[in-house]
C-alpha cells in the first residue's frame, strides 16, 4: 500500500514560517547587493529572534541554501536570485529591520511574532528606488565627469564624459528593467556612453568651438560601468574564506568589465582610436588640491546615488571618500606605490566608516564600499583587455596586473579595518 505522507505537527508548522522569514530577508540583502558574510549574519539574527535555536548557511553570488534548527526539526531551504543589483537603502532598512526584531528579543526573551516580521518584510520588498531614471542616469554622469577631471580631463573632457556617462546609464536602466541580459546591456550601455561622447567632441570640432579633438577622454564615459562594489565585497568574501561566493562574485565582476571593455574596443576600432594617456593640466598645487577634494566628493556622491542610497548616508560616503581619496593622490604623487597608496586609503575608509556608519544609522558597507569605488582601477582594466583584443599580451598583462593589485589592496585595506574593529568578522567561532 502507498505510504500516506505525515502531515507537519504545529512545531514543524512554525519552524517552516521563521525559516521562510529569515530565509527572505537573506533574499532580499542579497539582491541589494551585499557580501555573503552580511547576509548569512542578517538571517542567523533573525532567525534568533523568531525563536530558531540554530541557523546555517551557503550563500553564493545568486543563490542561498539555509538550514533552521529548531528542537529536534530542522528545514533546508534554496533559494535563487536572478537579479545582480546595488540598492543600498535597502541594505540600511534591512540592518535596521533586523536590528529592531533582534533587540526587541533581547530585551523580552520572546520571539518576535512571525506574522509581523513577514508583513515587514512585505513592506521592505515594496519599497521603490529613491530616485527615477533620469536622476539616476545624471548620478552617473557626476560620478564620471568627477573620474574624467582626476584622470587629467580638462573642461571639454568632463563635459563630454557627464553627457556620455548619462546617455550610457539612461540606457542600461532601461534595457535592464526590461529584462535584458546583463552582460549584452552592459556592452550597449559602453557603446552609447563612448560613440555619445566622441560624436559631442566631433561636433565641437567641426563647429571650430575646439581645435584638437580630445578623443583621449572617452574611456571615462563608460566608468559608470565599473563593478566596484562586486569587486570589492567579492575580495572581502576571499579574506573571510568565503572562496564560494567570493569566486562567483570576483567572475561576475570580470565579466562586466570584460564586457563593456569589448564594447570600448569595438568603438575604438570603427573609429580608429586608443584609450591613450592625458596629460596632466598644468595648476599650482593649492588649486590643485582643492579641485581633487571637488572631483572626488562628487565622484563618489554620484556613485552613491547611483547605488541608490539617501543623500544623508551618500553624503557621508563622500565625505569620507573624498579625504582617503585625495590622501591616496598625494601618496602617489609623493612617491609612494601605487598599491600601497590605495591600502592606506582603504584602510582609513574603513576605520573612519566603521564610526560614520553608525552615527549615520546606515551599514558601514554602504559607506565604505561607495567610498574605495572610485579608487578602483577602470582606466587600466579597460586598457588591458583593449590591450588583450589588439593582439598586445605584453601590455595586456602590465595593465592587468597593475589593476589587478590595486583592487587587491583596496580589500586588504578594508578587510584590515574590518578584522581590526569587528571582532565577529576577524576571528572564526
Amino acid at each position: 500500500m502507498p505510504t500516506v505522507p505525515r502531515e507537519p505537527d504545529a512545531d514543524e508548522l512554525a519552524l517552516i514560517r521563521r525559516s521562510g522569514a529569515a530565509l527572505r530577508v537573506g533574499r532580499l540583502s542579497l539582491a541589494a547587493g551585499t557580501g555573503s558574510y552580511r547576509v548569512k549574519a542578517s538571517m542567523a539574527r533573525l532567525a534568533r529572534a523568531l525563536g530558531v535555536d540554530r541557523h546555517e548557511a551557503h550563500v553564493t553570488l545568486t543563490e542561498i541554501t539555509a538550514t533552521s534548527h529548531r528542537g529536534h526539526s530542522f528545514r533546508t531551504e534554496v533559494t535563487e536570485v536572478r537579479t545582480v543589483g546595488i540598492n543600498a537603502d535597502r541594505l540600511a532598512r534591512i540592518e535596521r529591520f533586523v536590528t529592531r526584531y533582534e533587540r526587541e528579543h533581547d530585551d523580552t526573551g520572546r520571539e518576535v511574532p512571525v506574522d509581523e516580521v513577514e508583513a515587514g518584510l512585505d513592506e521592505l520588498a515594496a519599497t521603490p528606488a529613491l530616485y527615477g531614471a533620469v536622476r539616476n542616469a545624471l548620478w552617473s554622469g557626476i560620478a564620471c565627469a568627477a573620474f574624467a577631471f582626476l584622470n587629467n580631463g580638462g573642461g571639454i573632457e568632463i563635459l563630454g564624459v557627464f553627457i556620455g556617462a548619462t546617455l550610457g546609464q539612461a540606457v542600461r536602466r532601461q534595457l535592464l528593467h526590461r529584462g535584458w541580459n546583463q552582460f549584452g546591456v552592459t556592452m550597449l550601455a559602453a557603446a552609447a556612453a563612448a560613440f555619445t561622447y566622441l560624436g559631442f567632441v566631433e561636433a565641437l570640432h567641426a563647429l571650430d568651438v575646439i581645435t584638437t579633438r580630445h578623443e583621449a577622454g572617452y574611456v571615462s564615459a563608460v566608468l559608470f560601468l565599473i563593478p566596484g562594489f562586486a569587486l570589492v565585497t567579492g575580495a572581502l568574501d576571499l579574506a573571510r574564506l568565503d572562496f564560494s561566493a567570493g569566486l562567483a562574485r570576483l567572475t561576475y565582476a570580470l565579466m562586466i568589465l570584460t564586457s563593456a571593455a569589448l564594447a570600448l574596443w569595438g568603438v575604438s576600432a570603427v573609429v580608429g582610436l586608443e584609450p591613450g594617456t592625458l596629460r596632466p593640466i598644468a595648476l599650482p598645487w593649492g588649486v590643485l588640491l582643492l579641485l581633487r577634494f571637488a572631483a572626488s566628493f562628487f565622484g563618489v556622491l554620484g556613485f552613491a546615488l547611483m547605488f541608490n542610497s539617501p543623500w544623508r548616508m551618500a553624503v557621508g560616503a563622500a565625505t569620507v571618500g573624498m579625504v582617503a581619496n585625495v590622501v591616496r593622490l598625494e601618496l602617489v604623487d609623493a612617491g609612494v606605490v601605487v598599491q600601497a597608496a590605495a591600502a592606506i586609503a582603504a584602510l582609513l575608509v574603513g576605520l573612519v566608516g566603521t564610526y560614520a556608519g553608525p552615527r549615520l544609522d546606515v551599514p558601514r558597507v554602504t559607506i565604505s564600499v561607495p567610498a574605495v569605488v572610485i579608487m578602483v582601477p577602470g582606466v587600466t582594466a579597460y586598457r588591458a583587455v583593449f590591450a588583450l583584443s589588439e593582439g598586445e599580451t605584453a601590455d595586456a598583462l602590465v595593465y592587468g596586473v597593475q589593476a589587478a593589485l590595486v583592487v587587491v589592496a583596496l580589500s586588504i585595506g578594508l578587510a584590515v579595518a574590518r578584522m581590526l574593529t569587528d571582532r565577529d568578522w576577524g576571528f572564526e567561532h
